[in-house]
C-alpha cells in the first residue's frame, strides 16, 4: 500500500520503537539461562577442603515458583500499587486478590448503587464497552479493550502494529447492613498481536496483577472525582438558608414547619441550637430528638434579639421533629422537659430567633 505524501518529502521517513513485549524484558541476551553449574574443586587424599564462602549462593526456588519465567519470559518491570485515593476507601491485600474496601460516606446513599454507578461511569467515560452485568449477582464483565500502538512506521508499506486486547471482571460485594463493601478485578482474556501476529504471551501472576491494579486505579480515581464532586455538592446543600414557617390555629399546639428533608433539618438545628443559647445535652436521631438545656432565661435572649423580655424560662426542653407526607417538608416541636407543649405564645416568641438562624446562607467549607 502506497501512502499519500507530499512533494517536498523525498527521504522516506521510517520510525522504529520498542515492543510492549521488548520492554518487560531485559536488554541483552538471556544466554545466561543455559549456564551450568560448575562442579565443586576435587581435593585429593589427605589434604583439607576448603572453606567455601556461601555469600553468592543462589537460594533454592519454591515448588510454588513457575519454572518458566526466565530469560525473555521473565517481567523486569516495577510491580504497581494499588491507591485508594477516593474518600472512605483503603486496601484489604491476600495472598489470592486485592481488594479496595469501600465505606459510605452519606447514610442516605445506596452504596452498591453508589459502586455500580461509578464503575459504569468510569468505562462510559473511557469508551470501555460492557458485555454484562448483574446488581444481584455482583459483577460487571466488560468486552474487549483494544489498544494499538504503532511500532514502526513506513511511508510505502502498512504501519507495523503492536495491539493488546484484555476484558476484565469487577466482582462488587455489599454487606447485608450496606455500609461497606469491596470491589475486586480479575483479568478474563488477554491477547497480544505485533503485525497481525499472535505473540503467544505466558502471562505470570505478576503480569496479570500489573493490568488489574491499573485498571482498579483508574476506576478508583474515577470515584475519588465522583465523591468529591457529591461531597461539595453536600456542603453547598447544607450552607443554604432553610425557611421555617410558624403553624398555628390548628387542633394541635403551635409549630414550626421547615422546607426541608429531615436529614438537612437535623443538621441544620445541631449548629443552630447552640446559637440560640440552648446546650445540646444529647440527641436521639431515631426518634428524631434533641434534649436541649437553656442555661440563661429571656433576659439573655433579650440583650441579644430584642428589647422584650422572652417568657421562655431557663430548663430543660425537648426539640422534636416530625417527617411530613412532604419529604422536603419537616415539623418542629419544642416542648418541655416532661414532653408537654409549650404555650403558643413561647413558640412565637422563640420562633423569631430561630427563622432568622435557620434561613441565613452559611459559608462553605
Amino acid at each position: 500500500m502506497l501512502k499519500k505524501v507530499t512533494p517536498l518529502l523525498l527521504v522516506a521517513a521510517v520510525s522504529a520503537c520498542s515492543t510492549p513485549l521488548d520492554r518487560r524484558q531485559a536488554n541483552g541476551n538471556d544466554d545466561f539461562i543455559n549456564a551450568e553449574t560448575a562442579p565443586l574443586l576435587t581435593i585429593p587424599q589427605g589434604l583439607n577442603t576448603p572453606t567455601y564462602s556461601k555469600e553468592y549462593d543462589i537460594p533454592a526456588v519454591s515448588n510454588k515458583v513457575n519454572k518458566q519465567l526466565v530469560g525473555k519470559n521473565l517481567d523486569i518491570r516495577a510491580p504497581l500499587q494499588v491507591l485508594p485515593m477516593a474518600e472512605g476507601t483503603h486496601i484489604e491485600e491476600s495472598s489470592d486478590n486485592i481488594r479496595v474496601v469501600i465505606e459510605s460516606i452519606e447514610s442516605t446513599t445506596d452504596l452498591k448503587q453508589e459502586i455500580y454507578d461509578v464503575i459504569n461511569g468510569y468505562l462510559a467515560k473511557s469508551n470501555i464497552p460492557v458485555r454484562s452485568e448483574d446488581m444481584n449477582a455482583g459483577f460487571i464483565e466488560t468486552d474487549w479493550i483494544e489498544n494499538d500502538e504503532i511500532i514502526e512506521s513506513n511511508w510505502w508499506s502498512s504501519d507495523k502494529v503492536y495491539q493488546l486486547r484484555q476484558r476484565y471482571r469487577f466482582q462488587i460485594d455489599v454487606k447485608p447492613h450496606g455500609r461497606s463493601g469491596t470491589v475486586a478485578i480479575d483479568l478474563i482474556e488477554h491477547q497480544e498481536f505485533y503485525d497481525d501476529k499472535d505473540q503467544q504471551i505466558l502471562l505470570s501472576g505478576e503480569d496479570k496483577r500489573r493490568y488489574t491494579t491499573d485498571m482498579l486505579n483508574n476506576a478508583i480515581a474515577y470515584m475519588s472525582i465522583k465523591r468529591d464532586q457529591a461531597i461539595r455538592a453536600a456542603r453547598i446543600e447544607q450552607s443554604l438558608g432553610i425557611k421555617v414557617d410558624l403553624v398555628t390555629n390548628t387542633d394541635e399546639a403551635a409549630y414550626w414547619l421547615a422546607d426541608a428533608s429531615y436529614k438537612s433539618v437535623w443538621d441544620r438545628l445541631r449548629l443552630v441550637l447552640p446559637e440560640m443559647g440552648f446546650d445540646v445535652v444529647d440527641t436521639d436521631n431515631s426518634q428524631g430528638l434533641f434534649y436541649i438545656n437553656l442555661e440563661e432565661s429571656g433576659g439573655f435572649w433579650s440583650s441579644l434579639w430584642s428589647e422584650e423580655k422572652l417568657t421562655l424560662k431557663k430548663g430543660n426542653y425537648r426539640l422534636l421533629l416530625k417527617e411530613t407526607d412532604d419529604v422536603n417538608q419537616t415539623k418542629i416541636l419544642l416542648r418541655d422537659a416532661e414532653d408537654k407543649p409549650l404555650p403558643d405564645e413561647s413558640i412565637t416568641e422563640v420562633y423569631k430567633i430561630i427563622s432568622d438562624l435557620m434561613q441565613e446562607d452559611r459559608k462553605v467549607r
